[in-house]
């Protein structure tokens, strides 16, 4: 029996190339689902070359060109934010990956878990806002949750066959993004344009101002804690500009193991597809004879400030990571239309974490309450 897949966010940078893994091994993987939000062209293309048994796009408004260019094949179509939510229960579903962008990936993952589909987890931010709430559902339901990110992937690989073995810290490595060695008074000038030329990866438009600004490394921090339940002070980052080794966990003898690969998210895509088993890649190898050189830098979080936010917001719990990501989906939106400065975007952000009311229990509800007032209040101060 081949697994069932649902792609939420198919048309996406993680979404595509794991249709690429699906074709690869398609012995073993089907797309059941292909879900997209706005790219409905990309999923009428999808849809007739994987024939998913549903397609599912987020945007109303686009439902009936999608559903004519499908009419010929047997495809069930669906549109709405609910029916992102509701197609997730299938009973036929093995796996769902969650590689929307943003909030909105949120809710339908909560209806994968508590529908019991394993989970492949590529939508940081549903960690990052609700990563209590989510970790309490897993549990209560038994559903796994495998990291896609690179990262969290590479420490997930790590840590295979040290059941019971405590972990000194977690590593997680950063390339430092394209503005590295940029000064304050650089920074203050960088365009979009320089901001999305990421200089080892290839990423969606979001992520990759997030990059620019350690604002991913802060997320990565935050579902760290929730992934591998460990505790902040044992969460460190390290600017490793190579990007070869994706990271790191340090044992309590002392021991590192690192995990290495060339910067290509079709690896930690497989592996949570495929765990515990490794398959056959037809990926480009890393060859030593051409990589010679790691290096190694401490972040600055003078320069980078929403990494130190990060830390600050995880350290406080609560409602106060979903306000840091309401504010920062805000922020990179107003950037990417160039109505806030780059450096400006860190203080709109801790204005938000300064005046939205903090709750130290958030409820679900309680939840989208503070995402929804944190992004008026984050307009408005733009």
């Amino acid at each position: 029996m081949k697994k069932q897949i649902a792609i939420l966010g198919s048309t996406g940078s993680i979404g595509t190339q794991a249709l690429q893994v699906i074709e690869e091994h398609s012995d073993r993987y089907e797309a059941y689902v292909l879900t997209a939000n706005n790219r409905v062209e990309e999923l009428i293309e999808q849809a007739r070359k994987f024939k998913p048994e549903a397609v599912v796009i987020a945007n109303e408004a686009k439902y009936n060109q999608l559903k004519e260019a499908l009419a010929d094949l047997p495809i069930k179509v669906y549109a709405g934010e609910e029916a992102l939510c509701q197609i997730v229960t299938d009973e036929n579903i093995d796996m769902v990956l969650t590689a929307m962008v943003g909030y909105a990936g949120l809710k339908p993952t909560m209806n994968a878990i508590r529908a019991k589909k394993a989970i492949a987890l590529a939508n940081k931010e549903t960690l990052v806002v609700a990563g209590e709430l989510i970790n309490e559902l897993a549990q209560q339901f038994g559903t796994p949750i495998l990291p896609v990110d690179s990262e969290h992937s590479a420490v997930f690989q790590c840590l295979a066959g040290e059941i019971g073995n405590p972990i000194d810290k977690v590593i997680l490595t950063a390339s430092g993004g394209p503005f590295r060695t940029y000064s304050l008074e650089q920074l203050a000038t960088v365009t979009k344009a320089q901001a999305l030329k990421h200089p080892n990866w290839d990423m969606g438009a979001k992520i990759t101002i997030d990059s620019a600004s350690m604002m991913n490394k802060g997320f990565e921090v935050i579902e760290a804690k929730w992934l591998f339940g460990v505790r902040p002070d044992q969460i460190e980052v390290v600017v490793h500009p190579q990007s070869i080794i994706h990271s790191m966990v340090q044992f309590e003898d002392s021991s590192i193991k690192a995990q290495l690969g060339l910067p290509d998210m079709r690896l930690p895509i497989q592996y949570a597809f495929s765990y515990p088993d490794r398959l056959h890649a037809s990926f480009p190898r890393l060859d030593f004879k051409t990589c010679t050189q790691l290096t190694f830098e401490q972040p600055d979080t003078k320069r980078f400030r929403n990494l130190a936010l990060a830390y600050e917001a995880l350290d406080k719990g609560g409602n106060m990571p979903c306000i840091i990501n309401a504010a920062n989906e805000v922020v990179v939106s107003a950037f990417l239309n160039d109505r806030i400065s780059f450096l400006g975007m860190s203080d709109v952000i801790e204005k938000c974490m300064q005046q939205v009311s903090f709750i130290e229990k958030p409820t679900y509800e309680d939840y989208v309450a503070t995402d929804k007032l944190t992004r008026i209040m984050a307009n408005e101060l733009i």
